[in-house]
């Protein structure tokens, strides 16, 4: 009996070890019958909101279902990654991941890992930030800024889309490199801290390229700007790098799925996003904002992903944020 039943067992486990993947193959190929949900992690308005649309609009097409955009700002752009962990890996729901998702367990206490419970879909783009200040601003120049700040310790106000995202993490290690401390303010998105700076509320705001258009608009200026090299946009502005600190900051982001998704599906995702990026809509959106695609398959930003978790530790440590244990 005993023998009979272990033989039962080891067949049901057989006809399970097909079942599956024919299965997974089986949704794959229906994939999708319904509208898609993308979760972006800034408010509507935006130039992650902008870009992201136009890339969702050119994935529709391609996967033959729309891609419907729905924004979850706050906390610090983590929020539709948490939104992933409750969701079934159906591949029905998706979330942008910015780079302060792997901060999160540094930083707050959670119970799933941003590495392991999140299928990395594909990278797609990352931000060219900057340093702005309003037209009418005594700070001419970014030595001006930095001469203030020290003469007035934690009076020069800024703003940035969030505690923790890139903007606010970036200039607080450049303040700890100069040796100055400023008084941060955060926002929910780039729409609503360009309304804070246009209303006087803030000195300065640091952000990504969403300052753009009130640049064009006469009504900001850039103090500095934080890639390799000089924004096209903006040739007169200095980079970090070149004002003697040795920061650069670009903060990829792509998408992802849960925990568990399917193979088949993620590939299926992974094609149709590549070929909506390489759609010229979609570099033009990315340029009004100075922004390029940054594209990385599943198995690379997975591998990102990875490595990303480990330096964001350093960094939050270095600035002294981490979480008390």
């Amino acid at each position: 009996m005993q023998r009979r039943h272990l033989v039962h067992l080891a067949t049901a486990a057989a006809l399970a070890g097909v079942a599956l993947p024919a299965f997974a193959q089986g949704a794959a190929a229906n994939f999708p019958n319904k509208p898609i949900k993308l979760q972006i992690a800034f408010p509507a308005g935006g130039p992650t909101d902008i870009t992201m649309r136009q890339l969702a609009d050119n994935a529709g097409k391609i996967l033959g279902q729309p891609v419907v955009i729905e924004n979850k700002p706050g906390a610090a752009g983590t929020l539709p990654a948490q939104q992933l962990q409750t969701s079934p890996a159906d591949g029905y729901t998706l979330a942008q991941i910015p780079l302060g998702v792997f901060r999160l367990p540094y930083t707050t206490k959670i119970n799933w890992d941003p590495v392991k419970d999140i299928s990395y879909v594909i990278n797609v783009t990352g931000y060219a930030f900057g340093i702005a200040v309003p037209a009418d601003s005594p700070f001419r120049t970014w030595n001006d800024f930095v001469t203030y700040a020290k003469a007035n310790p934690g009076q020069l106000s800024y703003g940035s889309t969030g505690t923790l995202t890139s903007p606010h993490l970036t200039t607080e290690l450049i303040a700890q490199q100069l040796g100055i401390k400023l008084n941060h303010i955060p926002y929910k998105g780039s729409a609503d801290l360009s309304q804070a700076i246009m209303g006087g509320h803030i000195m300065a705001m640091a952000d990504s390229t969403g300052f753009a258009p009130l640049v064009a608009a006469g009504k900001v200026r850039v103090l500095n700007t934080w890639g390799e090299k000089r924004l096209e946009k903006f040739p007169e502005v200095p980079t970090l790098k070149e004002l003697g600190i040795n920061v650069v900051q670009n903060s990829p982001f792509g998408i992802g799925a849960p925990r568990g998704t399917p193979p088949e599906i993620v590939a299926k995702l992974h094609d149709a996003f590549k070929k909506a990026m390489d759609d010229p809509s979609y570099v033009q959106a990315l340029a009004r904002y100075d922004m390029v695609p940054i594209y990385m398959n599943s198995a690379q930003y997975t591998k990102f992903a990875q490595e990303t978790f480990a330096t964001e530790k350093a960094l939050v440590e270095k600035l002294g944020l981490a979480k008390a244990n």
